[in-house]
């Protein structure tokens, strides 16, 4: 990489931001500004995060001479606005998925990344697991045999009880899919990564098992005013708290998905199975130091050991066998690959925006289906 450290600047200061602001540092990267829904709260971000300065506006922000790299944290709603600035300003983008609420916008904003030349990319962090791309390297190696069937399910619990409320309950700020959104698209990206399919057709049913929320401060949203908003009382739901999903892929593999944003006990459960001819393997994004790998003649569970593993689990097996990895090594190993391309223009090994684009479509393949109780083609 170059040796002027690269300056990034954070547009949002939710949990996210230090997520991304950590993975910037330690990529190398100097915490140039955040932006907030207000002055004074971006004043008090660039504190807790430690950025050089803040900037009054989002606006402001993806569109600053002192900026290279934009990482965008907002509520979805501003995704497709701020990338579009960044991008027409000649800044490299970081975006949280969804890139936008609609497949056509999240379309629009890959051709603009592309013809502009610029690195952009989006956070389907669980691909720098190293044993989910342990499980890619064995399927694509044909270790497993041809794919047959791919099934698992992603599950939460922080929306489980009727006084629960975020902003992404609400369409308008959020989109029109919740759970299949900013869950779903995750579970789908992953195995798409690791098994080399494509879902080509699907069926799905939504629930919103709270229609309505009630708090005693409910968090609402306005596009001026950001999450700082408070009202009592009650809030109609109309976004969806579990999805179930049938599959079928380009390569004649069938599958299963159940999401759920209301499953008590259950923090952040990505887990999948991929069952081939030969052998199986299953993943937890919860327990992710182990690989299930299953056989007729028996099973075996592979420990996360780089000596141990394919060259690009090693890669991204960025700790010795025994010391635990995470969720945070996972963004610092995307952000320290999108940097990497940004200074050098090397290979893109990160996740991006045309893979944001692909997530769109399969959510409003599902949100069609839903609707239309049938199945749907996915382009």
């Amino acid at each position: 990489m170059s040796e002027t450290p690269l300056r990034m600047a954070i547009a949002g200061a939710g949990m996210i931001a230090r997520v991304h602001a950590d993975a910037a540092r330690r990529a190398g990267a100097v915490v140039a500004g955040v932006s907030a829904s207000s002055p004074g709260r971006a004043k008090a971000a660039a504190q807790s995060l430690g950025a050089r300065r803040s900037f009054d506006s989002s606006e402001e922000l993806v569109t600053s001479g002192d900026v290279d790299v934009v990482h965008v944290c907002t509520p979805n709603v501003l995704h497709g606005a701020l990338v579009r600035l960044a991008l027409g300003a000649g800044k490299h983008v970081v975006c949280e998925k969804p890139l936008a609420t609609t497949a056509a916008e999240a379309e629009e904003l890959t051709e603009l990344a592309t013809r502009a030349g610029l690195v952009a990319a989006v956070p389907f962090v669980y691909r720098y697991h190293p044993m989910a791309a342990e499980a890619r390297a064995r399927v694509l190696g044909g270790s497993t045999g041809p794919v047959r069937l791919i099934h698992g399910h992603y599950l939460q619990d922080w929306l489980s009880e009727p006084g629960d409320i975020n902003w992404r309950v609400d369409p308008a700020v959020g989109g029109a899919s919740r759970a299949f959104a900013d869950i779903g698209s995750h579970w789908c990206d992953l195995v798409e990564w690791v098994t080399g399919h494509r879902i080509s057709e699907l069926t799905a049913s939504v629930q919103t098992v709270l229609p309505e929320r009630v708090g005693g401060v409910a968090q609402t949203f306005s596009a001026s005013r950001g999450t700082d908003v408070a009202e009592a009382g009650q809030v109609a739901v109309t976004t969806e708290d579990t999805v179930q999903v049938l599959f079928r892929t380009d390569r004649g593999a069938s599958g299963s998905l159940v999401v759920s944003q209301v499953s008590p006990g259950r923090k952040n459960r990505l887990w999948f199975e991929v069952d081939g001819a030969a052998a199986s393997l299953a993943f937890d994004q919860e327990n992710p130091e182990l690989l299930f790998v299953g056989s007729r003649n028996g099973n075996a569970v592979l420990p996360r050991d780089p000596a141990l593993l394919s060259p690009e689990a090693a890669r991204i097996s960025t700790l010795p066998a025994g010391h635990p990895m995470g969720y945070y090594d996972c963004f610092a190993g995307l952000v320290a690959d999108v940097y990497r391309t940004v200074a050098d223009g090397g290979e893109q090994r990160f996740p991006t925006f045309g893979d944001a684009a692909r997530a769109a479509r399969l959510t409003e393949a599902v949100l069609c289906s839903a609707r239309t109780r049938s199945w749907i083609e996915v382009s």
